[in-house]
């Protein structure tokens, strides 16, 4: 496997179980599971609160042994190579952990010299700048906003231009013309080659940035699919038409299809485009009589399939 083909993270039947004590069993928060993020992706890392998603990014950043299995990061082993492992990834971590009495340049540069950043190589200010944090670089942290820390933490993760930066929940309490600063800066890092990896809450984010997504559920992983394979899982439109006229009782054949008429006198109808063309439905609205005066569709988007994997019972 050349190097261009090497994984930028590669997890093979990795397993993490906290012991428990006396009122409190083990708890498997990784069960054997296999997952693989391409280089030059932007992954998507999905579950419910409690699926495994942190206690796998903590694994990944040196802050959680693992119980059993293997863990790569840009093709080092994080048993065998943990200095070129951990050096190849920046944690932008849940917890804002942020020293109070330090300045954001202050942390930027004792962040990089950690990391052994020539002086010379530097960028405290362009991240900084990039963040929205340029006139903050010398005021206390303790005197930030809750989404100047968080936006902190993402400078933070990128002082060592790491060839992978996982973000978990970095958009959480960031306003929206910051949200989009952030993710602008973000995607001109992948066009740089940045591989990112995203754990998010909001799934419209995963939906438009993602080229591959995985879901896990109770510590294991439910789907890993490429984000239009992933969207195409349900196979469900719903057409709603709003008629000339108020529809008194439909039709037969409309019911036989599915359709129903809503509290604002809508004509609704949920269809399988696979089975059931656009041109056939309306046509049926037509031959019972209805006159369309505006129609829309919702089609089905990665909330509805988070929902139908994540809500499934608990295998055994």
């Amino acid at each position: 496997m050349t190097a261009e083909e090497t994984p930028a993270i590669e997890a093979r039947t990795l397993r993490k179980t906290y012991k428990g004590d006396r009122s409190t069993p083990p708890k498997d928060a990784l069960k054997g599971i296999d997952l693989v993020v391409p280089r030059g992706s932007i992954f998507g890392l999905l579950g419910p609160n409690g699926a495994g998603k942190s206690t796998f990014i903590n694994i990944l950043a040196g802050l959680v042994v693992k119980t059993s299995g293997t863990v790569k990061t840009w093709g080092f082993d994080i048993d065998k190579n943990p200095r070129q492992a951990r050096a190849s990834i920046g944690v932008v971590p849940q917890e804002l952990n942020i020293d109070p009495f330090f300045k954001p340049a202050e942390v930027m540069e004792l962040q990089a010299g950690l990391y052994g950043v020539p002086k010379s190589q530097r960028r405290t200010m362009e991240i900084l700048e990039a963040m929205g944090l340029e006139d903050k670089a010398d005021a206390y942290a303790r005197t930030l906003s809750g989404g100047m820390r968080r936006r902190l933490l993402v400078a933070k993760a990128m002082v060592h231009n790491p060839p992978v930066l996982v973000l978990d929940e970095p958009t959480a309490g960031v306003d929206i013309e910051l949200r989009k600063r952030l993710w602008d800066y973000v995607r001109g890092l992948h066009a740089k080659g940045t591989t990112i990896v995203l754990t998010t809450h909001y799934l419209e984010e995963a939906e438009e940035l993602c080229d591959r997504i995985a879901i896990i559920n109770h510590g294991e992983v439910a789907c890993c699919e490429n984000t239009p394979d992933l969207l195409a899982r349900i196979d469900e439109k719903t057409l709603v038409i709003t008629p000339e006229a108020a529809v008194q009782d439909l039709p037969q054949a409309l019911r036989h299809l599915g359709a129903e008429v809503n509290e604002l006198g809508q004509v609704v109808m949920s269809y399988a485009p696979s089975s059931h063309k656009m041109e056939m439905l309306l046509s049926a609205v037509h031959t019972a009589g209805i006159s369309i005066k505006d129609l829309t569709t919702k089609e089905s988007d990665l909330e509805d399939i988070f929902l139908q994997l994540t809500q499934s019972p608990q295998r055994p």
